[in-house]
């Protein structure tokens, strides 16, 4: 059903959307295209070519002054004193309680100047609590930055063109930032990351230079198989690589560790927001986020109650069809941990189909391709 988008915003490269464009969704108060031309071919682009993806729409918080990077390590999970030179940290922001408020990513860019990127305006919340009295601004910078991700196999051999900066593998490794890059002669803050499991980097320029980089990269990637990919196919790859999100597979009643983010909590820095609590949760995990495989459709599937042996363990959080299985439904679903072991068939209530719990994620298990 296409929402109410009159209340939206547009977004930085909203006036490059094709004519073919399908109908859009509310993503942080943007409105936002389900797909260009068709989920199948951008798909495609994602995985085989490459693709131009927008991800403005992410809150982006910079936060300078002499005690920034103390005010970032009282909120953030990870020990941001350990990160080596131009390296992006992937962590999380919780509750005073130790549960969820935001997945985030922050990369310390100089004296005095930290960046957080997150989907949820509690994070910067947060960040503003911790800051206060202290020698820190904390400003929301959405509004000045335009960030069009650039993903796929063919994603380092098109931006080549575009600058003379060496972005091999050895010289531009994964998850690092050059935020001095110039791309198509436009001053940009380059991620190499993404969302997708794919090779890939995100290209963060001035929001009035966003159609330049735009024409730029599709004009310089057009024997390399460039698309523009909407939402429709990031989910897809996103559920196929078992990466979550906010409201999804995580709310405020999730652990990190109830939602495959334990990994990425530092219990042993400093005191931050929520140390205390996640102390106690990290042996008391009674949910988890798996994969599973459904014999029914992806809206059939879609938020459906999960049981086994006849009592509700769970829900479905997203349903994609699966090109890496096939065209098989695949979905994301929270379970309880004693139904979480892979190999576990389990029931839709109302007996519309049947799921079996498989190995997340189910594409490239050992993520050697955004490594390549």
């Amino acid at each position: 059903m296409t929402i109410q988008t009159d209340a939206l915003r547009s977004t930085p490269f909203s006036p490059r959307f094709p004519a073919t464009t399908g109908e859009s969704i509310d993503v942080y108060g943007f409105a936002v295209p389900l797909w260009y031309t068709d989920p199948e071919t951008e798909y495609d682009a994602i995985r085989n070519r490459v693709a131009l993806l927008e991800f403005s729409m992410l809150y982006k918080w910079d936060l300078t002054g002499a005690d920034a990077l103390a005010v970032a390590d009282a909120v953030f999970s990870r020990n941001l004193r350990d990160l080596g030179p131009r390296r992006i940290a992937y962590g999380v922001v919780v509750t005073p309680d130790g549960y969820m408020l935001d997945d985030v990513t922050a990369a310390v860019l100089g004296e005095g100047h930290v960046r957080i990127i997150g989907g949820n305006p509690a994070t910067g919340q947060a960040l503003e609590v911790a800051g206060a009295g202290r020698d820190v601004q904390v400003a929301e910078i959405r509004d000045t930055l335009a960030v069009l991700s650039v993903q796929g196999p063919n994603s380092r051999a098109l931006l080549q063109r575009l600058t003379d900066r060496d972005m091999s593998n050895a010289a531009f490794p994964y998850y690092t930032f050059d935020p001095a890059t110039e791309i198509a002669g436009i001053p940009a803050h380059v991620n190499r990351m993404g969302f997708t499991a794919e090779l890939g980097y995100e290209v963060m320029v001035p929001v009035e230079r966003a159609l330049e980089l735009w024409d730029a990269v599709l004009a310089a990637g057009q024997d390399l198989g460039v698309q523009a990919a909407a939402a429709a196919a990031l989910m897809q790859v996103r559920v196929e690589a078992g990466m979550i999100m906010g409201d999804f597979e995580y709310d405020e009643t999730s652990t990190p560790f109830e939602c495959r983010m334990g990994w990425a909590v530092d219990l042993e820095k400093a005191d931050f927001q929520g140390r205390g609590a996640l102390l106690a949760h990290k042996d008391d995990v009674r949910t988890r986020v798996v994969s599973v495989t459904l014999d029914c459709a992806p809206d059939v599937a879609e938020g459906a109650r999960l049981l086994h042996d006849g009592s509700e363990v769970g829900f479905v959080t997203m349903a994609v069809p699966s090109p890496a299985l096939g065209g098989a439904t695949l979905a994301l679903a929270r379970v309880a941990a004693p139904a979480a072991r892979i190999g576990t068939e389990l029931g839709l209530d109302g007996e519309v189909g049947r799921a079996v719990v498989v190995r997340t994620p189910v594409h490239d298990p050992e993520r050697t391709r955004v490594r390549s």
